[in-house]
């Protein structure tokens, strides 16, 4: 009796393996991830001092990168010691120090964590606010960000069935001061000067040939706010139109594959998406904001290319890009899986 007996023990310890081995390939989402697939995650707006409640959401949608939309801290100071303090606070939170164990984070600024509400080009400290974002992000003291003007940067991650490519905006370096409105229905005035602008000369140029050059079968551009959605009066590229026919000529040209916007800021979340000229798929900015607090009195607001409904709660941006079907499944999500909204798009 002994061999049987051995043979039925060995027998209940590889079903138990198996099963135990299942449970770990299942554990996010009820099966295996697809080598087909890249996972992207991405949100803005958040309060070092708020509970920091999405982090094991995050996790659980097994993400390919984490990225930082802007606005990670809000600090709204010139006094660096002040702003460092503030960005460690951050990184000491248990489940964000679990979830850059884990997974890649890169991400841009927005004006609270760069230091001036709406802040551009005139903030006296933008030098010295730029060495501490990059020394959360972690970026190491050789590379090539810590010598330049301004925060942006392309970040690229091949797979065995594809290529992605993130081209990471700086919105605030270089932008041209804004105008407050006499209108009680905008906040800023539209800037038509020939000379206004975003993202200034170089970064201008560096976005045009990484757009141009290249072979990646997604292309994310990360811009701090939003690129769509330009009527309701607050901060956003609606605010100099030249700037906006130059970003929308040099996506339409650049034949860059599978290129999508992504945006924070606002307090709220939407998908908004417009056909350009040249272009054989729609344009889509997807804007995810905020990860601790929202606009909660929002009502309504015009935006002639949204897509569905306005998400008014906190919440965080899920990207599933497919390099077989060519296509990308975008949701705004909730704590435990919730699904607020998604869009499906073929490229």
């Amino acid at each position: 009796m002994r061999y049987p007996i051995l043979f039925l023990g060995l027998s209940i310890f590889l079903f138990c393996c198996k099963a135990k081995q299942d449970i770990a390939m299942n554990s996010s989402n009820g099966k295996e991830k697809s080598e087909d697939v890249f996972v992207v995650s991405f949100g803005s707006c958040n309060k070092q001092y708020l509970p920091n409640p999405f982090w094991d959401d995050i996790l659980a949608e097994e993400p390919d990168v984490w990225i930082w939309g802007g606005d990670i801290v809000y600090a709204d100071t010139d006094e660096m010691d002040k702003l460092k303090a503030i960005y460690a606070e951050q990184s000491n939170i248990e489940g964000y120090k679990l979830l850059k164990s884990k997974v890649p984070v890169i991400g841009t600024w927005d004006d609270h964590d760069y230091g001036l509400n709406d802040g551009g080009e005139e903030f006296s400290m933008k030098k010295g606010s730029q060495q501490l974002l990059l020394d959360f992000l972690e970026v190491p003291k050789h590379d090539e960000r810590r010598n330049q003007e301004g925060v942006y940067a392309s970040h690229i991650y091949e797979t065995k069935k594809g290529k992605v490519k993130v081209l990471v905006l700086d919105t605030r370096y270089f932008r041209s001061q804004l105008e407050e409105d006499e209108s009680p229905h905008r906040r800023y005035k539209t800037n038509l000067k020939v000379d206004a602008t975003i993202l200034g000369k170089i970064q201008w140029e560096w976005l045009e040939n990484e757009l141009q050059t290249s072979d990646a079968d997604f292309n994310l551009i990360l811009s701090s706010i939003q690129f769509l959605s330009q009527e309701h009066g607050f901060e956003g590229w609606g605010n100099f139109p030249r700037e906006v026919e130059r970003l929308n000529q040099l996506i339409a040209e650049s034949d860059a594959k599978g290129v999508m916007v992504l945006s924070g800021d606002r307090h709220i979340s939407e998908f908004s998406k417009t056909k350009l000229e040249g272009m054989n798929y729609p344009l889509i900015d997807f804007t995810s904001s905020g990860l601790t607090h929202s606009y909660a009195e929002f009502t309504n607001e015009p935006n002639p290319f949204r897509v569905g409904k306005v998400i008014s709660v906190p919440s965080f941006g899920i990207i599933t890009l497919n390099f077989e079907k060519k296509e990308a499944i975008l949701k705004i999500m909730g704590e435990n899986g919730v699904v607020y909204h998604q869009l499906k798009q073929a490229y």
